[in-house]
């Protein structure tokens, strides 16, 4: 019987450290949670080419890829990419399953106020492309076409923000690639799209898109981490700066991008 009980005694303190154990990890936050777990998760959209995407064998590559890696090891943690879907971003950081959204997110006045940004790094234009000779010379050219664009995008929020926007006919599709598809199948007119993205592709499809005049301006990027982890994006704007400084962040751009369009030292963020 007194070997039965001091048995259950045992169990009993096993049990209570490894509850404590879950709830100093639970209690942990910001930088501290990252830097106890030593990983940090990066949420991205893997379609999203040149900042993140397959290539032919099925490898995650792009360049916020090769500079959020390079990030890690500056921080001295492991940088681990989780595809998410880009409609339920907000909702994969805020349950943990992702540390931050890292994959040519906008700065949209909106995610100022729902997530904690980094600096923005990257400068970027919200661009119109076609592949029927469609050319959009003005905002009121796109009352009279049909338009495609990726669901939850900067491009829409920055399309829905415009004063003609009930004007406008939009379609709206999980992917800029099955956006794309439906404009070279002729069911919509134009995409409205991020300008790294539009280029890339348009690079691969033998430039048979055209990009209109008419645009809706600069868009820049920046990486999202939860509202209250403040302390996150100030280390990962540390490190960006960082590998600015030290050319790695140019020597990344020009591998993707063929020029250097990383927001410099001293740019007005």
């Amino acid at each position: 019987m007194k070997k039965l009980l001091v048995m259950l005694m045992a169990l009993v303190m096993v049990f209570s450290l490894a509850a404590c154990g879950g709830d100093n990890e639970e209690a942990l936050t910001g930088w501290a949670y990252i830097e106890d777990k030593g990983t940090l998760i990066v949420g991205l959209d893997d379609t999203f080419a040149p900042m993140g995407f397959r290539d032919e064998a099925g490898n995650l590559v792009g360049f916020d890829i090769d500079l959020a890696t390079a990030v890690g090891a500056k921080l001295g943690v492991e940088v681990i990419f989780q595809p998410i879907d880009w409609n339920t971003k907000e909702m994969e950081l805020s349950s943990k399953r992702i540390d931050c959204i890292w994959n040519g997110m906008s700065a949209t006045p909106e995610r100022q106020e729902s997530m904690a940004l980094t600096d923005k790094y990257l400068n970027n234009s919200i661009v119109i492309m076609s592949v029927n000779g469609t050319t959009i010379n003005a905002v009121e050219d796109l009352a009279a076409v049909k338009i495609g664009t990726q669901v939850d995008s900067a491009a829409l929020e920055v399309m829905q923000a415009n004063e003609a926007y009930p004007t406008f006919t939009v379609y709206e599709y999980p992917t800029y690639d099955e956006a794309i598809l439906d404009m070279k199948a002729g069911r919509v007119d134009v995409i409205v799209v991020d300008q790294v993205l539009g280029e890339y592709k348009n690079a691969q499809m033998d430039s048979i898109m055209a990009v209109s005049p008419y645009n809706f301006g600069d868009d820049f990027y920046a990486i999202g981490c939860r509202v209250e982890d403040t302390d996150v994006a100030a280390e990962l704007t540390a490190a960006i700066d960082a590998l600015i400084k030290d050319g790695t962040a140019a020597t990344i751009s020009e591998k993707w991008f063929g020029r250097n369009i990383v927001i410099l030292e001293g740019y007005d963020k």
